[in-house]
């Protein structure tokens, strides 16, 4: 299974921070987890709440997990809330079925990790980390 670098997940990170900024967002937290879902890198902006990072990692965690991108997940549970409820239970409540949680793919199409991003809302976070993955040279599934 390819994984993401920590090189690309820091680029990314960056790259979203610097997407949030230019968009006038709240405070963002990133973080980057790897195919398996762990995280691989983290970065919460001075000012955003220090719960962020569970949210942003729950974004992320139900992509890598589920194979679906947070805005799939968030169609999914209005249309079949009972499902979603089973998965969090399965997963220990870990996944945030909302936009902001990316799958990372390579240039093969490979997925390799997962980002999810919080501090603003959930469709302008899907904006930043949707840049951040294609400012790093890497495709996102939102």
């Amino acid at each position: 299974m390819a994984d993401i670098s920590i090189s690309k997940a820091r680029a990314i990170i960056r790259k979203t921070l610097a997407q949030g900024r230019e968009m006038d967002l709240k405070p963002l937290s990133v973080v980057v987890l790897d195919a398996g879902g762990h995280v691989k890198a983290f970065e919460r902006e001075d000012g955003a709440a220090p719960g962020r990072f569970g949210i942003a990692q729950g974004k992320a965690y139900g992509a890598v997990m589920l194979g679906m991108s947070g805005t799939a997940q968030m169609a999914r549970a209005e249309q079949q809330a009972y499902f979603m409820n089973a998965v969090n239970g399965v997963y220990g409540g870990q996944v945030v079925p909302v936009p902001g949680g990316v799958l990372v793919r390579d240039k093969r199409g490979n997925v390799i990790g997962a980002v999810g991003v919080t501090g603003d809302t959930s469709d302008n976070d899907l904006v930043a980390a949707m840049a951040g993955i294609e400012g790093a040279g890497l495709a996102g599934d939102g």
